[in-house]
């Protein structure tokens, strides 16, 4: 397993555990950011695509605060930049 794939796998499982989503999609991104400082080597940019209930009632930056402080000891050492997009259940797309 590359590291990149590591990393998108530690992002998956936390997420699936903590928010238990209908739907969800982890994507490495870094290859978009080759020549930026962050880049150093690839497996650092990710993003998330995800819908769950629980994020139903939460404004978009809720949902992004929740997301983040659960992957929070992963920045900015593994996880350089992470792109979230928030689907909600009803179907409306809040990013």
């Amino acid at each position: 397993m590359t590291i990149s794939n590591n990393r998108a796998s530690i992002i998956r499982t936390r997420l699936q555990d903590t928010f238990s989503p209908s739907y969800l999609e982890v994507v490495d991104e870094s290859d978009q950011h080759i020549g930026h400082a962050g880049h150093q080597g690839g497996g650092r940019h990710f993003a998330v695509i995800i819908s769950a209930k629980c994020f139903n009632l939460l404004t978009r930056v809720e949902a992004h605060k929740k997301i983040y402080a659960l992957l929070t000891d992963l920045m900015p050492e593994q996880v350089h930049a992470l792109r979230i997009k928030i689907i909600k259940e009803s179907g409306i797309d809040t990013s």
